[in-house]
């Protein structure tokens, strides 16, 4: 294919191949979270159960990060759930606007859950949900044995068939990474299989999984290359620690190889799916690439944007996934929402932890967006305000940081035209399209994951 050349400020000119230029975000989590009782808010008192208190949630890691959408609004869900080591059980939790902090990680048995005909949730409380403990290897205890799966499958397939590849598997597919897109792919499958009378999936979504983890994983080594990232998730990357060469070839290895995975799922619409998300995400960084230091951008193009880069992946997977599961269109469309939503919020939620987080906590500098040009919500939404003052955050972004200090005077005026707090409530809107979306869906346990999982992504930002 034919050779393109991408450039910025802050990295040299790179020749390669087309599929390096697919790039997007990465869905990251902290290895462990803290959840702390706040001020409550309406959304989150629905959501887990109402009630006022003070009581500590403890959110472990899990083991192993638009214009094409309609959505549906429906009510919403209201069963939150965590599990033992066997089943999943209901708990009342106190309500939350919640907070997080950085909270030592500890180890947790393994939990397993066999597969059964239909997921059903039980009322009894765990012991878990007894002490307050709520853990995300929890929320995604029902697919806790295909991620296992994926894991090996997807490292398999990068050193069987090239084993120069293989001394790089573990840096590719490891380094911290939550494996959230494809956890989400086996809740949706799952979840949607319920219709069916069964929580049993077909093989097809198995290596939908495996598709989107590896479309994914490349973009964000061909993201590490062309931003000359020496870190990911805190260990070295594929460039850094194998070379460029090498992690160009692998990214272009795992695009090719989940293209021909792709079209042996002799699904159309499947394929129409998931080849869009190729091409928005090419869109998503030419969008910000040309609206870097625009000061006239608004939520919508930002949204826009969000959707392309991050968003579009997840919810063409979660659409994929209730294809293969061979449900209306209702069903498929609702899937496609959740996602979307979902996908979003988080985009957002990451945009505010680039303002509030320690350059320790996000492994790079805060405020690193804004510095480079990429106007975000937290900024839109504070210049908006500015627009009515003075203009003075409008004249620093317009001078593109000049002065010693005016980064931190920017990020400053963010946080005092309320900028973060117009974000979080963008993000909150969206985490609640993507709750309603899941109403079609028959109550289980994958469900109530889908469900947390909303949570999860919000309470980041609090």
């Amino acid at each position: 294919s034919p050779s393109l050349s991408f450039s910025s400020a802050s990295a040299r000119v790179l020749r390669t191949r087309a599929p390096s230029l697919y790039i997007t975000h990465s869905l990251v989590m902290p290895p462990s979270l803290c959840i702390r009782s706040l001020a409550s808010s309406a959304p989150a008192q629905q959501r887990l159960g109402g009630r006022a208190g003070s009581r500590s949630l403890r959110v472990l890691a899990v083991a192993s990060p638009g214009p094409h959408a309609s959505a549906k609004n429906s009510p919403k869900g209201t069963s939150v759930a965590s599990s033992s080591s066997s089943s999943r059980r209901d708990t009342n939790v106190a309500p939350a606007r919640v907070a997080i902090t950085e909270a030592t990680e500890t180890t947790e048995a393994a939990t397993t859950t066999s597969e059964t005909t239909a997921e059903t949730p039980s009322t009894s409380t765990s012991s878990s949900a007894a002490s307050g403990v709520v853990a995300v290897d929890d929320v995604l205890a029902p697919v806790s044995d295909d991620m296992v799966q994926l894991d090996m499958s997807v490292r398999n397939i990068v050193g069987q068939r090239n084993p120069m590849l293989m001394a790089a598997a573990d840096q590719i597919f490891g380094a911290g990474g939550k494996k959230i897109r494809p956890a989400v792919v086996f809740l949706v499958s799952r979840a949607t299989m319920q219709l069916h009378g069964t929580s049993e999936m077909n093989a097809k979504h198995r290596k939908l999984a495996e598709i989107i983890e590896m479309i994914h994983t490349a973009s964000l080594v061909h993201d590490d290359v062309l931003d000359e990232c020496d870190l990911r998730r805190g260990a070295a990357t594929v460039n850094q620690k194998y070379g460029t060469r090498l992690a160009v070839l692998a990214g272009d290895f795992l695009f090719a190889q989940s293209s021909w995975f792709l079209a042996n799922l002799d699904n159309l619409e499947v394929i129409k799916l998931i080849s869009r998300v190729i091409a928005d995400f090419a869109d998503g960084e030419i969008a910000q690439a040309s609206s870097l230091f625009d000061t006239s951008i608004t939520v919508e193009q930002y949204v826009d944007k969000s959707f392309y880069k991050t968003a579009s992946l997840i919810a063409a997977s979660c659409r994929s996934a209730a294809a293969l599961s061979d449900v209306s269109d209702e069903v498929k469309e609702a899937c496609y929402e959740y996602g979307r939503a979902l996908g979003i919020a988080f985009q957002i939620v990451d945009d505010v932890l680039d303002f509030t987080q320690s350059t320790e906590t996000l492994g790079k500098p805060r405020g690193q967006d804004l510095a480079s040009g990429n106007l975000t919500a937290p900024a839109i939404f504070a210049l908006q305000r500015d627009a009515e003052a003075d203009g003075q955050l409008l004249d620093i972004i317009d001078s593109e940081f000049m002065e010693e200090d005016s980064l931190e005077r920017a990020l400053g005026y963010v946080e005092e035209f309320g900028g973060l707090d117009a974000a979080r409530k963008l993000a909150e809107e969206y985490a609640q399209k993507a709750r309603d979306s899941l109403s079609v869906l028959p109550d289980s346990a994958s469900k109530e994951s889908l469900n947390l999982l909303v949570d999860y992504v919000l309470c980041r930002v609090y």
